[in-house]
């Protein structure tokens, strides 16, 4: 089973079946441009939205 990251913004239509997508500087080593097969329509959930002001991050590193 296939995992999706996300949302990000779409940026520009590359031809017909591409599209160029504003990824973070954590995913900079990724190519930008992915085919429309590779991309969800995200439909706006508030439960899906976390603060980042309510995340702990322990001294090991775990939340």
């Amino acid at each position: 089973m296939s995992k999706l990251i996300g949302p990000y913004q779409i940026l520009k239509r590359i031809g017909n079946v591409a599209y160029r997508i504003a990824l973070p500087p954590s995913l900079s080593n990724l190519h930008d441009v992915f085919h429309v097969s590779q991309l969800r329509k995200y439909v706006s959930d508030p439960s899906h939205v976390i603060d980042s002001d309510d995340i702990q991050v322990k001294e090991n590193l775990t939340v």
